[in-house]
């Protein structure tokens, strides 16, 4: 049996191999505003996926400068040295990624996306960014949690959240989490302030499939139904008479002039029990299943209306 200092040492060797693999695809992102633009500049991590200069990063990171009306510059600083000025191709703050360009360089080292739904709990994560500015900082640790979800700046959930131990700081923001193979399960984006160990990244196969969207068009489009709606508890009696296994629904506080809900003749005070396959038991569950692809689906919402429930069609229409 191999004893505790050649544990170690392989340990070690295998965070230290990772870390010599991914480092020269990691970057610090820096925002700087231009003269008399609104708002000031910051910094964080990002990490090139392509040898053509596509970099990922987190939407707040570059927050004012993706807006695209030039009131802020992005440079992308890399460990040898360079530093290039970088464009927004996209991004998203509901999933909290965003995706720059660099240009004008040689074949960029690139760090690979890796297949986050074989990630377990308990193996090693490795975190690497720019903390505070210090250049290509490392910390270990392991993969403490699975399948969480966090709340992004828009208000909608993020799924699928990867929550590590592996120590993050302010400036590790849109770095990667990788694996002792080099491969990038996660995108490092927040962590809980006063707490210890309680960080999260975004998992590589979310940012997958939101980076290449945010490259084929810019934004990320999700389904409209102009309602606004507030979780509330269904009644026993209600929610027997109509054979309801959830005990809650949402209700529509608003409806918007010339939606698809008005279209569908939704009224304020209707109770939506069901969308399409999904039950909705609050408002997350709502949002979850306005996907793009449900843009232009004619769906059934089973919706209690002055204690009966009755059935309309909605069809969502896209928004960015």
């Amino acid at each position: 049996m191999p004893d505790d200092l050649t544990l170690l040492d392989a340990y070690s060797r295998a965070v230290v191999d990772a870390v010599e693999q991914v480092s020269p695809a990691v970057v610090q992102v820096r925002v700087e505003a231009r003269r008399g633009a609104r708002g000031g500049g910051g910094a964080g991590s990002g990490f090139v996926i392509s040898p053509d200069g596509l970099i990922i990063t987190n939407s707040h990171v570059v927050d004012g400068a993706s807006r695209g009306d030039g009131s802020h510059l992005v440079e992308a600083r890399f460990s040898d040295g360079r530093a290039l000025r970088a464009d927004v191709v996209g991004d998203d703050p509901a999933t909290d990624i965003a995706v720059l360009r660099v240009s004008g360089s040689a074949a960029l080292p690139v760090a690979r996306l890796g297949d986050s739904s074989v990630v377990r709990a308990g193996q090693v994560a490795i975190a690497i960014g720019n903390p505070y500015g210090f250049d290509c900082s490392v910390t270990s640790g392991v993969v403490s949690a699975l399948g969480r979800s966090l709340r992004g700046r828009t208000g909608r959930l993020i799924d699928d959240v990867i929550q590590t131990d592996a120590a993050l700081n302010p400036g590790n923001s849109g770095g990667p989490l990788v694996t002792t193979r080099g491969e990038v399960i996660g995108v490092n984006t927040a962590i809980i302030m006063g707490a210890q160990g309680l960080c999260f990244s975004i998992a590589s196969n979310t940012v997958r499939d939101v980076a290449s969207r945010l490259i084929q068009h810019g934004r990320i489009r999700r389904g409209y139904l102009g309602v606004g709606v507030q979780r509330v508890e269904l009644t026993r009696r209600i929610a027997h008479a109509h054979e309801i296994d959830a005990k809650t629904g949402v209700r529509v506080e608003s409806v918007e002039a010339s939606s698809p809900a008005a279209a569908a003749g939704l009224r304020i005070g209707d109770v939506i029990v069901r969308l399409g396959k999904r039950p909705i038991t609050g408002p997350d569950e709502l949002q979850r299943e306005l996907s793009e692809e449900q843009i232009g689906v004619a769906l059934q919402a089973d919706v209690i209306r002055d204690k009966e429930l009755i059935q309309v069609v909605i069809v969502p229409t896209g928004k960015y």
